[in-house]
């Protein structure tokens, strides 16, 4: 109530509200209570009923004002004033409550979208007025009271023209281009309607404005066209799109702009790209036909090139028999599980998009596609990767990571800049993720039984990158090919650490605590290793392998025993061994090709296996350096000797093995430290100290005796 002395009341939950507003209308001397209202004084001044009344909390601000119903035919009243300034003033104040729906219930009582309509449709005023009656008619309808369904056609004509009009207030088309939107997806009828007379070609013009909102709503009213259409109408429109260049312009002065992109154009985006992306999807739901010649023809095609050089015919000369029986071989070999490739895409999904995938591959990357084919297909060590198979695989794995023939969803905004900033997206998507697969196959050294494992690390890998919205496919590409298969493992274990909390500051401290006791016992349990003692081969000039020699470290740790030991023959007693190392001789230690051993052989691929395995220690010999050379039996033994060596030379053990063990003790003694604090949250920081007392004045002396 303006100009009036405010009050403190305690409003009574229990008593009806037309009571507590008698009493307010009492304390302020204000007859006929009826006609007043209570509104929250902060946000949208929503009207208090008595379905929204417990949301009153303590020390909420209320307003007295007019009640909702005499209002609403104030401001009608005020929308058929003569006086242009008193329409404006009207439709401002009607804007200003259409959000409360008992306010827009009683205006859409009295006829008010009526009114409005009329405002709209006469169009005497085309600047402040219209845009006002636009915001205001969408601000009612958005309350769901009335369908979009009941507008007449001559009034969305009249919409249909505002957009279309050339020299038309920048605050107006924006609106009209919104309730088009909306009459589009809610009507099938109208939405034909606004099909046929507004041109793709108006929307690109509003498209390619500066004005972003108007980009936005123009966008919207797109998708929602795009929406509503048929396949065979959604195909054409796009393709008629794309070649008015329209892909290109949303990836360089929409996604790219310098202005920051709004969540509305990210959803409607998403909305696009969704659409783009279902046009695969009859493709995806058709198996191959057997019976169709162009089918058979798009098979043979893709065998041709890999296994035929161009201008070359196979099987010159043979019989029907014989070329039959090498193109089934030539089809096992390019990876189809069946001699006849159409039992393997009869499967839907992926249908014919697996072919056309193929097809693709072949035809944009033929070098890679042959080398891709031919590497794999002239193994012989079960680690072929089956190109037809994989490609049938990947593309149902691209269809579910896309999400393609799915419907879109009403929020999301998850689209991929990318695929606006190339032609044939999906296909060139599989032509760099079938590289990726076979790239990972290799790294994994899988066999025919990984094949599920390693589509699993691929399926990890494209979801990771697409997560990071590349913005083009060389970006992809790049990224994807640096998250290999050891960095896909590095990822999985900081996650688990980081779920089972171990990655909080607090418990990595701890760790770092534990560290040094942990790293004893590693270093305990190496020596304990030495001294067990190691059966070792030795390698002649010819490679052979067939003697053996014994080595361990004594109890006290001061010497290297060795000796010769017969094939057969148990170990050894450290007593027996005739020759003696003193570990204090011993100048350092020496591994893989900086071994002597290892650098007389040479450095050919043949040797690889030896100097993994080879270490030396270097140790006085009178006024000369001699060496011990060693070859392990295994990489364990490897890991287990120098990392002994190591600690007895004081040095740090650095191996692979310790770093796995040091792990699994710290992951151990931590998790039996936190049993006890088990559900129970750990803080990131600790708590803060307290600040120390102003007097230390509270020390109790025991000596004197109580009275």
């Amino acid at each position: 109530m303006r100009d009036a002395i405010p009050q403190l009341i305690q409003l009574d939950q229990a008593k009806p509200l037309a009571a507590v507003l008698k009493e307010v209308c009492d304390a302020w001397s204000l007859p006929h209570s009826e006609r007043y209202a209570l509104q929250f004084a902060d946000g949208h001044r929503r009207y208090i009923t008595e379905n929204n009344r417990m949301e009153i909390k303590n020390g909420s601000i209320l307003c007295l004002s007019t009640a909702p119903d005499r209002e609403a035919e104030r401001l009608l009243r005020g929308l058929q004033s003569e006086s242009r300034e008193g329409r404006r003033e009207a439709l401002r104040h009607l804007l200003l409550l259409a959000p409360d729906l008992t306010f827009a219930r009683e205006v859409i009582s009295r006829d008010g979208l009526q009114r409005l309509g009329t405002i709209i449709e006469d169009g005497d005023d085309l600047g402040e007025v219209l845009a006002l009656a636009l915001r205001a008619f969408l601000e009612l309808m958005e309350h769901g009271v009335v369908s979009w369904e009941t507008l007449s056609i001559p009034f969305v004509r009249k919409v249909v023209c505002y957009v279309n009009m050339n020299l038309m207030d920048a605050s107006v088309q924006p609106l009209a281009l919104g309730l088009l939107e909306n009459v589009t997806l809610s009507s099938p009828t109208l939405g034909q309607l606004v099909k046929s007379e507004v041109p793709l070609d108006r929307l690109l013009v509003h498209l390619q404005v500066m004005n972003q909102q108007l980009q936005t709503k123009a966008m919207a009213l797109l998708t929602a066209l795009l929406q509503g259409a048929t396949p065979a109408e959604r195909k054409y429109m796009l393709d008629y799109l794309w070649q008015k260049n329209l892909r290109q312009f949303i990836y360089k002065n929409i996604i790219h702009s310098a202005a920051p992109l709004g969540d509305e154009m990210a959803h409607h985006l998403y909305v696009l790209q969704a659409l783009m992306l279902g046009l695969l999807e009859p493709r995806m739901r058709t198996p191959l036909d057997p019976y169709s010649q162009e089918q058979r023809e798009q098979l043979q095609a893709l065998r041709q090139a890999a296994f035929e050089p161009e201008g070359e015919s196979m099987g010159a000369g043979l019989s029907a028999d014989r070329r039959r029986s090498l193109c089934a071989r030539e089809f096992r070999k390019l990876g189809f599980s069946n001699s006849n490739p159409a039992q393997d895409l009869e499967r839907v999904p992926p249908g014919l998009l697996a072919l056309d995938n193929m097809l693709y591959f072949s035809r944009q990357a033929p070098s890679a596609y042959s080398r891709f084919v031919l590497e794999n297909s002239s193994r012989e060590d079960k680690h072929e990767c089956p190109f037809a198979r994989s490609s049938i695989q990947l593309t149902v794995l691209l269809c579910d990571l896309l999400h393609v023939g799915e419907p879109c969803s009403e929020t999301a905004q998850d689209f991929s800049p990318m695929f606006f900033g190339q032609d044939q997206s999906f296909h060139e998507l599989f032509c760099v993720s079938i590289q990726l697969l076979n790239k990972t196959w290799k790294e994994m050294r899988a066999t025919q039984e990984d094949f599920d494992k390693v589509m699993q690390v691929v399926r990890e890998q494209l979801a990771r990158t697409l997560a990071l919205k590349p913005s083009s496919l060389e970006l992809f590409r790049t990224k994807v090919n640096a998250l290999t298969y050891g960095e896909v493992l590095r990822l999985r274990q900081t996650e688990r650490l980081h779920q089972e909390g171990t990655l909080a500051p607090p418990i990595l401290e701890l760790r770092e605590k534990l560290k040094p006791e942990l790293l004893g016992l590693i270093r305990q349990q190496r020596l304990l290793r030495l001294c067990e003692g190691t059966l070792f081969h030795k390698i002649s000039s010819r490679r052979r392998q067939d003697k053996l020699w014994f080595c361990c470290l004594s109890p006290n740790h001061k010497v290297l025993q060795y000796g010769d030991v017969e094939e057969g023959v148990g170990p050894p007693t450290p007593e027996s061994l005739p020759e003696q190392l003193p570990v204090a001789d011993i100048r350092a230690l020496l591994t893989g090709k900086d071994c002597p051993h290892v650098r007389e052989k040479g450095s050919g691929k043949q040797n690889k296996d030896v100097w993994e395995l080879a270490f030396s220690v270097s140790y006085d010999h009178g006024e000369e350096e001699a060496y011990l050379n060693f070859i392990a039996p295994s990489k364990r033994e490897f890991h287990l000797w120098t990392d002994g060596l190591s600690a007895l030379l004081g040095n740090p053990m650095g191996s692979e093995q310790t770093r796995l063990d040091l792990e699994q003790l710290l992951t151990m003694e931590t998790k039996l430290r936190l049993l006890e604090l088990e559900n129970v949250p750990i803080p990131e920081q600790p708590p803060p100290v307290p600040p120390p007392p102003t007097n230390f004045n509270f020390c109790y002396d025991c000596s004197i005796a109580e009275p």
